[in-house]
């Protein structure tokens, strides 16, 4: 049973407060792994109350971690709702990784590359020192951590405030230090593709990759299938915007040829597994 009192230590030595930060941790990683489950069954699953479990999942709500809908909490992401940094990273991950690879071939030593909080990035950082010397630029705490202790990578983190659920910075602050920056390369995704144009649940997101795009020479855009598949509310910019455009080898050709047709340079990214190497396919 568990104590009245929230700092009361329990038979096990534990305060009531801890107790519940170590079941929320659980929790989270509960639905991360699993992505959608029944509130009821996390509850009989915990050995807690109705109440309880929905105390702490309003808690994970409010932290960007989940979101609840229907009797269920899931994880991934809404036209709305964009998941969590840990989720996104153990989604699509051999695509993820392909990607990266294809951007990493369009970079070269003593650029000065802009990063966002998209998850693919952390898949190119671990690339990057390949490349050195590097100027990373990048709101992303995930990605500047990649490449922190690099010798040969200059890394310049961005300022504003932060946002936990996808560990990133974003802001006027923000903005404000990414216009007074002039990079080579802005390498950015996106949440959504609709119509051929870029969507993210956020506005917030959208005002620095667009602060970011307007501070580099050339945009790369890398987006898996999945990206097609989906609706967010706020538009980011046309895939026709950017100087490159690389999927991967999943994406169905009726949007290459679109993409084609419009002009677009689209490069398709082979998957690594298997072949143990970097294989990207240009489309002209």
């Amino acid at each position: 049973m568990e104590p009245m009192w929230p700092n009361v230590p329990a038979r096990d030595g534990k305060t009531r407060s801890s107790k519940q930060r170590d079941r929320q941790r659980q929790i989270a990683e509960t639905v991360i792994a699993e992505g959608t489950i029944r509130i009821d069954d996390l509850a009989d699953r915990f050995s807690v109350s109705s109440m309880t479990i929905y105390r702490d999942l309003d808690e994970l709500e409010a932290q960007g971690v989940l979101r609840k809908t229907r009797g269920q909490v899931t994880a991934q992401a809404s036209s709305l709702f964009e998941s969590n940094t840990t989720f996104r990273l153990n989604q699509n991950q051999d695509e993820k990784e392909a990607l990266a690879h294809a951007a990493f071939e369009l970079i070269e030593p003593g650029q000065a590359i802009l990063m966002e909080d998209s998850t693919t990035g952390v898949y190119l950082a671990c690339l990057l020192p390949q490349r050195a010397p590097l100027t990373v630029i990048t709101n992303f705490l995930t990605v500047a951590n990649e490449v922190a202790r690099e010798p040969g990578i200059t890394l310049h983190i961005l300022g504003g405030q932060f946002y936990g659920w996808c560990d990133a910075m974003m802001g006027g602050a923000t903005i404000d230090a990414i216009r007074n920056l002039r990079a080579d390369t802005f390498i950015t995704s996106t949440s959504a593709i609709v119509d051929d144009v870029c969507y993210h649940q956020t506005q917030d997101t959208v005002l620095v990759k667009r602060a970011m795009f307007e501070a580099a020479a050339q945009r790369i855009l890398y987006v898996d299938h999945t990206k097609f598949q989906r609706r967010a509310l706020h538009a980011l910019l046309p895939l026709t915007d950017f100087d490159v455009v690389i999927v991967d080898w999943l994406t169905p050709k009726d949007h290459l040829k679109r993409l084609r047709q419009h002009g677009v340079e689209v490069i398709v990214a082979e998957p690594l597994r298997g072949s143990g190497r970097a294989d990207a396919r240009e489309l002209g």
